[in-house]
């Protein structure tokens, strides 16, 4: 692999449209292994779209997406790999209501990897553990509070042992005293080292957790760069916008 091992992700002139909408418009990315990067933008500016084609998702027009030094490859059994090595948590927690949160934790690597019942079984308690909710094993889903699904929706994506993370506004669903708790799971995990790409308007964790945020507006990368000099010295006209509607909420 040479030079190109430090980077986990790479995204090379994408170009993305759904019909006559441009969703993406030429994006180029590097994601530096064991780091989190805050993608941040108004709403509609192919924040998402983006992560869906980093996992595959979303096929790309044009351009190349690699993950781990190989370019992602949209047939079936490749496309597998590549999600295996992906934990995602979205907006909604997704999780299997009929389930535990102990099985939602243990299906994929008892299902995906092979791994034995016992061993999936001990490594999803010391998840609940991690993730601040250990006495919630047994539980469903609908006894729940939002931030402890969403932290089992963590938990669940970790088990898999992935290699990158991504967070799509993964708080944005939640009541306002639950989002902290979410939060400081994730930056638990930033300083662990798990490489992490986060869509989120929490620009306080941005700002205390991420080591680079990346602006994108209308499908294209406006300006990226540390989070102290994006909020202190925006260049570009439409990242200060952002910046002030966010200081001045």
């Amino acid at each position: 692999m040479g030079d190109d091992g430090r980077y986990l992700v790479e995204l090379d002139q994408v170009k993305k449209s759904f019909g006559d909408n441009l969703v993406l418009d030429g994006v180029n990315l590097t994601v530096e292994r064991g780091s989190a990067i805050v993608i941040a933008g108004p709403s509609g500016s192919g924040k998402s779209t983006m992560l869906r084609c980093v996992n595959g998702l979303e096929p790309v027009d044009s351009g190349e997406v690699r993950f781990d030094g190989t370019p992602v490859d949209y047939s079936g059994k490749a496309l597998s790999r590549l999600r295996a090595n992906i934990g995602v948590v979205f907006q909604q927690f997704n999780l299997f209501p009929h389930m535990t949160a102990l099985d939602n934790i243990v299906l994929g690597p008892v299902k995906a990897k092979g791994v034995s019942r016992e061993e999936a079984e001990a490594r999803a308690r010391e998840l609940l553990e991690r993730v601040g909710i250990p006495e919630k094993a047994d539980e469903y889903p609908a006894d729940l509070s939002g931030g402890q699904q969403q932290r089992v929706a963590i938990a669940r994506a970790l088990a898999m042992e992935p290699k990158l993370m991504l967070f799509d506004e993964p708080t944005s669903a939640l009541d306002p005293e639950m989002i902290r708790e979410v939060l400081d799971v994730m930056r638990n995990l930033a300083r662990e080292g798990m490489t992490m790409l986060v869509v989120t308007h929490e620009m306080g964790f941005a700002r205390e957790v991420c080591d680079r945020i990346v602006f994108i507006d209308a499908g294209e990368i406006v300006e990226e760069g540390p989070p102290d000099e994006f909020f202190s010295a925006a260049r570009s006209p439409r990242a200060k916008e952002f910046v002030d509607k966010i200081i001045h909420h």
